[in-house]
């Protein structure tokens, strides 16, 4: 599946407004970045160039991987399905424990060693039997226009488009934006506006805002994530804080995934996050009421697995990335009791397990098996 190579990197960028001393204005995020002619915004990838801004990474990615669905993490969409996954370059945050800070960290533009058009992506995941895409391992929100694009020529093609993003965005693209996704997992990194400010380089409202824009507004499936590090966002009442708001402004179906912490980045002095950690905060999250609550970066089969909000009845066995059992009728019911589960089910759930595959579809180097953001 070779591509052509897009010769042209800039391409115009929308949401944007020139201010009166001559600089730009991006306003795709919160941080609505200024700047000057030639200079870029912090994500780096938008740029002004001749009063416009543009951005670099339309048409271009730092690579093209298979992955399993549930690696987003997504447990309630598509389950045991193969997801054609990708992502470009840069940032709009600046998270200190990144784990993906090669490419999210990256200002250089050789990065994006692939290239590949919306359509011979769309085109790509049909061959390869990807029920779905993702725009994942940076942050889809700075690729806004290639990210449309390539959902447009998903959907034209029965393929799914999934986001897995911070959640750092202004409504209008936000709009814009999830118009054209179908599922999507969100990081709520912590529930403080003092983690935000200091680890991340943001505000945690406009998060909060995008979530709940999500659940409400859009059909987009919504699951979340929240990356428990010791000592910074694990204690039990911050725990408990976001567990309550979950369960009163999104209801107990969103599914929470707490995940483990392993030092990276800025933050290589401290320790990973004890299983404990995180079996603590599933039992908080339960008790306040919230019915799917999994962990993750850990060997946890119960944590990892789905059970029947009604009567409990194990629905989904996961094993790591593996799933070995499922009591799913084929639209998503529970087998025992016919309640239903939340999420999109289509057949009993697949067989990808824990195969990660690099593929070309533009030119490109051989990928790394990068994280989800």
């Amino acid at each position: 599946m070779v591509g052509t190579v897009l010769q042209e990197p800039a391409h115009a960028a929308r949401h944007w407004h020139r201010l009166d001393d001559g600089r730009v204005q991006c306003d795709l995020c919160p941080r609505n970045c200024r700047v000057h002619e030639g200079k870029r915004g912090v994500c780096f990838v938008r740029e002004v160039k001749d009063g416009e801004l543009v951005t670099d990474s339309y048409g271009r990615a730092s690579g093209f991987m298979i992955d399993p669905i549930e690696k987003k993490p997504l447990f309630h969409f598509l389950p045991g399905t193969p997801v054609l996954s990708f992502g470009t370059m840069g940032c709009n945050l600046t998270c200190a424990f990144c784990q993906n800070w090669k490419i999210s960290r990256s200002h250089d533009l050789q990065t994006l060693g692939d290239a590949a058009t919306p359509e011979q992506i769309a085109a790509a995941a049909v061959q390869l039997g990807c029920r779905s895409v993702a725009f994942t391992y940076n942050e889809p929100i700075i690729f806004h226009e290639y990210a449309v694009d390539v959902a447009k020529a998903c959907h034209a093609v029965g393929v799914k488009t999934i986001a897995v993003t911070a959640g750092y965005q202004n409504a209008a693209p936000r709009a814009e934006f999830y118009e054209h996704i179908d599922a999507a997992n969100i990081d709520l990194k912590a529930f403080t506006d003092r983690f935000y400010r200091e680890i991340c380089g943001g505000h945690l409202e406009p998060v909060l805002e995008t979530i709940e824009y999500v659940h409400r507004e859009t059909k987009a499936w919504l699951e979340l994530t929240t990356l428990l590090i010791p000592g910074e966002n694990d204690s039990d009442s911050e725990i408990q804080d976001e567990c309550s708001w979950i369960a009163g402004h999104l209801g107990p179906n969103v599914p929470v995934h707490f995940t483990a912490f392993h030092p990276d980045w800025r933050m290589r002095n401290r320790i990973a996050t004890p299983y404990s950690v995180l079996s603590r905060a599933r039992r908080i999250a339960r008790a306040t009421g919230l019915h799917f609550v999994y962990t993750g970066n850990v060997h946890d089969i119960e944590g990892s697995s789905t059970y029947c909000a009604a009567c409990n009845l194990e629905l989904i066995e996961r094993n790591g990335y593996e799933i070995d059992h499922s009591d799913l009728t084929d639209d998503g019911h529970c087998r025992r009791c016919a309640t239903r589960l939340p999420g999109l089910f289509e057949g009993q759930p697949g067989h990808w397990g824990a195969r990660f595959e690099s593929v070309t579809i533009g030119t490109a180097a051989p990928t790394e098996n990068h994280e989800d953001t």
